[in-house]
């Protein structure tokens, strides 16, 4: 589903109202467009029982009102300030604060069907979206803003630059679905880079055919060295005669190999794991 761009709002810096300075070692750019913000809450759609979880509430932008739709709210974040302000601020009824990083935080001790949301630190997006996906079994779906070149290699497809280790291990596992584009004059600080917000809905485990093991380390070793042919980067996996019987041209580049082809080559290095004596 695509949604229509927001349209932009006037708003007044809340980095300046609250006296709080953002800062660079957590990536902090907060969102201050109000149309922006209706649009994500809208996408999201959170009832009253969901178990619903933000990363980065940072000043409350997307906190307010999504609490004010669901109800209670559980929050991940790292910065000691914007803590003590979320534990003045919230009601510990109604918002459960865990303080700490988001890269470390087990996601799955919250429950299950997590909806998780978040404007996310640009800084550490591709190991928190791979962290992420760990829980993706207890997840029911995820809405982040990102940016827009994170969003481009998540949803690429194979043939291009883009299209990469990120875009396969997630492909693999979600259903991506790039929602709406956001500009820099969105947020307080601006970001000198584009955003995007995009949804992920994990796969059923009925379509989940591969050892994850296996294809994490097939599509890490294959895109270790893009460049290079498949029977030169994979030589350490697979011979050539491995490759040609998987109907994998030897002489492709993994950027070229769609995600049925890194299924494929999973599944036989399981086989030959399970042939070793």
């Amino acid at each position: 589903m695509q949604i229509m761009p927001p349209k932009k709002h006037a708003s007044h810096s809340p980095s300046a109202q609250s006296g709080h300075a953002p800062r660079k070692r957590f990536g902090q750019n907060f969102l201050v467009d109000q149309g922006v913000i209706h649009h994500i809450v809208q996408a999201v759609n959170p009832q009253p029982q969901d178990v619903l979880v933000e990363i980065g509430p940072g000043l409350g932008a997307l906190t307010d009102p999504l609490l004010a739709r669901a109800g209670r709210l559980h929050v991940v974040e790292i910065d000691r300030d914007l803590i003590a302000r979320l534990k003045q601020r919230y009601d510990p009824e109604k918002l459960t604060l865990h303080a700490g990083d988001a890269l470390a935080f087990d996601f799955g001790a919250l429950g299950e069907r997590l909806r998780i949301v978040g404007n996310l630190p640009y800084n550490i997006s591709t190991p928190l979206l791979f962290h992420l996906a760990g829980f993706a079994e207890r997840i029911h779906d995820m809405h982040f803003m990102l940016q827009k070149e994170v969003v481009e290699r998540m949803t690429a497809e194979p043939g291009g630059s883009a299209y990469g280790r990120l875009s396969v291990m997630l492909q693999y596992r979600f259903y991506l679905d790039w929602l709406f584009d956001v500009p820099p004059e969105s947020f307080d600080p601006a970001p000198r880079v584009e955003s995007a917000v995009v949804r992920l809905m994990p796969k059923p485990a009925a379509e989940l055919c591969a050892d994850m093991a296996c294809l994490e380390k097939v599509v890490a070793t294959a895109f270790s060295q893009r460049r290079k042919m498949l029977r030169n980067n994979l030589k350490t996996l697979f011979s050539t005669a491995d490759l040609t019987a998987l109907n994998l041209a030897p002489d492709s580049r993994p950027e070229q190999l769609p995600l049925a082809g890194f299924i494929a080559l999973a599944r036989r290095l399981a086989a030959k794991n399970d042939e070793l004596p």
